[in-house]
């Protein structure tokens, strides 16, 4: 759930890349009806075309292709032969009422248009039995990245399943364990969780074609491409469709809301957990001052949280929080538009205003030319006590690996959340989705060089920004709605950038009627901590609600 910098990096769920690559593992099965183990509930899913591999039988492994010789070097190819998924059945218990429920693992090709296989794209699909598929909403899930699968809102957030953290979201003693989801979004919604190439069990078939998917524009088309075959496979095209991405994957669902709206596909809904649409908001840089704006509101709520605002900020946060708001964008916008231009008794005024508000030292804040960064903050908040706060959520604290003015970037609340999620999640494939092979699940692609070289598109244009796509979508389907998520303590997609990002759309007056907020008392992943899960579950149930209203009160 990361962004990989633009010259920039943003996490949409953590920190470095985490396995390496190895030859794919799965074996052709030919084409033909589903097979279902007897004495089990029965299935809403209709057959796809290739048949299912029940979680008794392992998916076997053909040898590797050895690639073509460079030298000592061997130019890793996958094997793209079509395997059957994995289909499982199980139940749990949400609101009192039991749900029962269909699992199914696998990939679906990406073609190009010969219908020669480019690559494959690993996905985890579940489908309430009993109900007609056709006329069941159905949700499709990703995290970002770039270079983060989508384990996180899976295991976290709205799958049937989730991982057991303390109930602030912080890390539980290993090992860790899995329990049912009270807040998954299954009773409202079927859900389909889809990995990017690379990721996952997503695969490209070589590098080169690798290449052609780790970009903007690549991505977005990887992901339209499945939806369109997904619903065409399993005959969904009648269903309500929704969204819900996180972090780059609101980069990605933006995009792909544009994209498919071209090609026939409507959404009734999509939901942007922790906004990033227009990077021109999260990339500082000496021509651009948005973000350093942007950032401040977080920081408050941040310094806040640490007890490091006055008391008089402190008694009433909500007031706090919109003070400080007015005041970033209005004065301390003016103060950086002027630049060298600033009085020194404007800026003396900046300075003291600005650590009143963020807890920082006013040395600091000059010598960074009233331009606090994301490192700095984390860094510089809690220096008296050794410790640096979180990016993805600054709730989280911890001391550098390397020391307490480490060069590199470190953020604990990757520390705390990952080793939790990639452990639980690779036996629960195994034991549960019967999903058996031997080729590691990457949790991060970040160590392949491709990932490095992430096709941002044409600088020419400025910053990357999907918004527009989004805003096309809006305008093309009048039904369409969506909703916005945040946490007050994300650093990594501040919630004053989301609201800017969605404020610039230029939609006009029908904008409010739309588009839609949900904000919490959480970080990044509002998911993590219970509370904001509970009211993120309520949000989206409300928010489905409404677009079904609108599409005929299905």
């Amino acid at each position: 759930m990361r962004l990989l910098p633009y010259s920039f990096v943003l996490v949409g769920a953590l920190c470095a890349g985490m396995f390496a690559q190895q030859t794919d593992t799965t074996k052709a099965a030919e084409t033909a009806k589903p097979r279902e183990k007897k004495n089990r509930p029965e299935s809403s899913q209709p057959s796809p075309e290739i048949k299912t591999t029940e979680p008794s039988t392992p998916v076997t492994e053909p040898k590797p292709d050895t690639g073509k010789e460079s030298g000592s070097d061997k130019e890793e190819h996958f094997d793209m032969t079509e395997v059957a998924p994995v289909v499982t059945h199980h139940q749990l218990t949400v609101g009192g009422k039991l749900l029962r429920y269909t699992a199914t693992g696998g990939r679906l090709p990406i073609k190009r248009g010969d219908g020669k296989i480019e690559a494959e794209m690993f996905f985890v699909a579940y489908t309430l039995d009993g109900q007609e598929p056709n006329q069941r909403p159905l949700t499709f899930c990703f995290n970002g990245g770039p270079g983060s699968a989508s384990v996180w809102l899976h295991m976290g957030a709205v799958g049937p399943k989730q991982v057991v953290l303390q109930a602030d979201g912080f890390m539980p003693a290993a090992p860790y364990r899995i329990t049912d989801n009270p807040n998954t979004l299954l009773d409202k919604s079927d859900l389909v969780f889809v990995d990017a190439i690379s990721t996952g069990f997503s695969r490209a078939a070589n590098g080169e074609l690798q290449k052609k998917y780790l970009g903007v524009k690549g991505d977005i088309e990887a992901f339209g491409e499945f939806i369109r075959l997904y619903i065409t496979r399993y005959e969904r095209w009648p269903s309500p469709l929704f969204i819900l991405g996180e972090s780059y994957g609101t980069t990605r669902a933006a995009g792909i809301a544009g994209y498919l709206a071209d090609r026939g596909i409507s959404f009734n809904g999509i939901t942007l957990l922790s906004t990033a649409m227009d990077f021109a908001t999260l990339e500082w840089s000496k021509s651009n001052d948005v973000p350093y704006v942007l950032l401040v509101p977080s920081f408050t709520m941040i310094a806040a949280y640490h007890k490091r605002l006055a008391p008089d900020l402190m008694q009433d946060l909500a007031k706090t929080r919109a003070e400080v708001e007015h005041w970033a964008a209005n004065d301390y916008a003016l103060a950086l538009a002027k630049g060298d231009a600033l009085s020194p008794d404007e800026r003396q005024r900046m300075i003291e205003a600005y650590a009143r508000y963020t807890g920082l030292d006013r040395k600091l804040i000059d010598n960074a030319n009233l331009r606090i960064d994301v490192e700095q903050f984390t860094k510089n908040l809690l220096l008296d006590q050794k410790v640096r706060v979180g990016r993805l959520d600054g709730r989280f604290t911890g001391p550098d690996p390397d020391s307490v003015l480490g060069g590199r970037e470190y953020d604990p609340t990757g520390s705390a959340i990952v080793p939790p999620y990639t452990s639980v999640f690779n036996n629960y494939l195994r034991t549960e989705l019967g999903y058996k092979v031997d080729t590691p699940y990457k949790v991060f692609a970040w160590d392949e060089p491709a990932f490095q070289k992430w096709e941002w598109g044409d600088g020419l244009k400025g910053f990357p920004n999907t918004a527009p796509s989004l805003r096309a979508a809006l305008a093309k389907n009048p039904y369409l709605k969506v909703l916005v998520m945040e946490g007050y303590y994300d650093l990594a997609t501040p919630y004053a950038a989301a609201n800017y990002s969605v404020e610039h759309l230029n939609f006009g007056p029908d904008a409010s009627r739309r588009i839609s907020f949900a904000t919490y008392e959480a970080g990044h992943m509002v998911y993590i901590e219970s509370a904001s899960h509970a009211k993120m579950t309520r949000d989206l149930g409300e928010f489905m609600g409404k677009c079904l209203e609108t599409a005929g009160g299905r």
